[in-house]
């Protein structure tokens, strides 16, 4: 079944270390409250952990270090979030999904790649009198690969 125009318009709004963030609808599965998390001891950076998923392995990478706004060890708060990815590859923690909202194709506005957190970000949406990094999927699995 195609998905509706509008589909691509869709948006998770997130909390990243303080730091409002939006991600595609159509670039998550589902979202879980914080399970458990399996920390390997070498496991560090950008890894949080791993999601035991029907006895699956699902690496979990922590956004806001990936995005370089948090250094060092952090426990997530009661709010924190995994976002599944739509093929249960991976999953992002995040402090909290805030909402879900569409938005107009006229509040956002491109931005470089080098401009933004990491390169993840591929534009800014415009909502009331804030502006929200739009982070781009393609661009957040090609981070976690060079990091």
């Amino acid at each position: 079944m195609a998905q509706p125009e509008t589909a691509s318009l869709s948006y998770l709004l997130l909390d990243v270390a303080g730091t409002s963030c939006a991600l595609p609808r159509s670039a998550a599965g589902e979202v879980l409250p914080l399970p458990d998390l399996f920390r390997p001891p070498a496991a560090g950076g950008w890894l949080a952990g791993f999601l035991n998923l029907g006895g699956e392995p699902v690496p979990v990478v922590d956004l806001a270090r990936l995005l370089g706004l948090r250094e060092g060890a952090h426990d997530p708060g009661p709010y924190a979030h995994l976002i599944l990815t739509p093929d249960v590859a991976g999953a992002w923690l995040v402090d909290r999904v805030t909402d879900l909202v569409t938005i107009e194709p006229e509040a956002i506005r491109p931005v470089a790649a080098q401009a933004s957190l990491n390169g993840c970000v591929s534009a800014e949406i415009a909502q009331g009198d804030r502006l929200i990094h739009a982070l781009d999927p393609e661009r957040l699995l090609g981070a976690e690969e060079r990091a």
